[in-house]
């Protein structure tokens, strides 16, 4: 399976106003920035809000405190809002998604498994709405190319009854 790296199509806009949104902090980082006149010093938030209802998104922040650097974090993540298909609990294929060097695997799973993954992919998910999937990091462990992948990995997801409508047109060539 070849690993996706963008997304094809165009996603639809999520209004945010009309969802109850709960935020989740994944990791506060220094940053400095070397300057002319010394170090300058600033905080890097990354978060991720959802409804765990299906509507998911992430934010990149930096800002000199760390409460105004989770505020713009926030704020990001509710414009970047995405939909993610589901099925009962789980997705609805299996999807591979590649953001710099972080891949990630994403498979879905049987009722009553639960999650299977990594803190900072099931951070993503929880607000999702998953509550039951496999999934495997692959590459690199840096957290914020890690959540991207993870975004990507669900944009890139297909509706129910499109993946199997792809499935049956693959059977069908594979037959001729």
């Amino acid at each position: 399976m070849k690993a996706i790296t963008k997304v094809i199509g165009k996603r639809a806009k999520v209004d945010a106003s009309e969802l109850e949104l709960e935020e989740k902090l994944i990791t506060i980082d220094r940053v400095t920035k070397v300057v002319k006149g010394g170090r300058r010093l600033h905080f890097r938030a990354l978060v991720t809000v959802g409804d765990g209802k299906g509507h998911v998104g992430v934010g990149l922040a930096r800002a000199t405190g760390v409460p105004e650097a989770i505020r713009k974090a926030g704020a990001v993540a509710r414009k970047e809002l995405i939909e993610v298909p589901l099925v009962n609990t789980t997705i609805s294929h299996e999807v591979l998604a590649k953001f710099g060097a972080s891949r990630i695997l994403l498979k879905p799973a049987a009722f009553g498994t639960g999650m299977v993954a990594n803190n900072t992919v099931r951070a993503v998910l929880e607000l999702a709405g998953i509550k039951d999937i496999i999934s495997k990091s692959l590459g690199s462990c840096n957290k914020v190319n890690v959540v991207k992948a993870t975004i990507l990995a669900l944009a890139s997801l297909k509706k129910p009854k499109e993946a199997n409508f792809e499935a049956q047109k693959d059977e069908g060539n594979e037959a001729e």
